[in-house]
């Protein structure tokens, strides 16, 4: 498993570890959240955890939600507040903060979303953002993650990520939550490339969705906080 950690602001400002945008900035929400948006499954003031320039927080708070963004980069933060400024969307507010120890929000959210942000924590934080994630949940609540499958990338792909067995995910969540079920998905990527030991690595080869994108293996894990 991977253990580095990603320079996330010069990743948003196109300077780290990736050959132009980062790749999972796609511009719009994964597909497997919008269609949880779509059969009415989100609920009350939403948690995003690793907003990013939080168009998945957009979206929901252009549907009448209440939306907190949370992320670690600052440059992420700024520009998803430049976007949603710019939108008049006054419904959505975005903190620069360790999602890990997050604090000052106990038991406000109904529905609390996991897009991508899992797999790039160390594995040693795991849990802490699990029960950082449990204290911000109001009882009964939903927490819905979308995860990289285990062998969605090569053994020797360059990207500290950590992705994940269904076993393992599974037992991660419910040492806090509730856990409904876990069904195959998708993470929907932009094909760019990574920067490797002085050496550009192209991202693997995979099918590609009807706009280009990178179609990745991927777990999404629906739970609940008892009430």
């Amino acid at each position: 498993m991977a253990t580095e950690l990603i320079d996330w602001d010069g990743a948003y400002r196109e300077e780290g570890i990736f050959v132009g945008p980062p790749p999972w900035n796609i511009g719009e929400p994964q597909p497997a959240f919008m269609r949880l948006i779509n059969e009415g499954r989100i609920h009350g003031d939403v948690l995003d955890a690793g907003c990013g320039h939080a168009e998945l927080s957009l979206a929901l708070a252009a549907k009448g939600h209440s939306v907190v963004g949370v992320d670690l980069s600052r440059a992420a933060i700024d520009a998803a507040t430049a976007t949603a400024k710019s939108r008049g969307i006054v419904n959505a507010t975005f903190l620069c903060a360790d999602i890990t120890s997050l604090t000052g929000f106990d038991d406000r959210f109904s529905t609390l979303m996991d897009s991508t942000l899992f797999h790039s924590l160390p594995v040693e934080s795991r849990d802490a953002y699990l029960q950082a994630m449990y204290r911000a949940a109001r009882p009964g609540a939903s927490f819905f993650v979308l995860v990289f499958a285990h062998g969605a990338f090569p053994e020797d792909f360059t990207v500290p990520i950590n992705a994940v067995t269904e076993e393992e995910l599974r037992a991660a969540v419910a040492k806090h939550w509730v856990v409904d079920g876990i069904e195959p998905a998708s993470i929907h990527a932009l094909a760019g490339q990574v920067h490797g030991d002085g050496e550009v690595v192209p991202m693997p080869q995979l099918a590609t969705d009807e706009k280009g994108r990178l179609i990745f293996p991927a777990y999404l894990l629906s739970a609940h906080k008892s009430a």
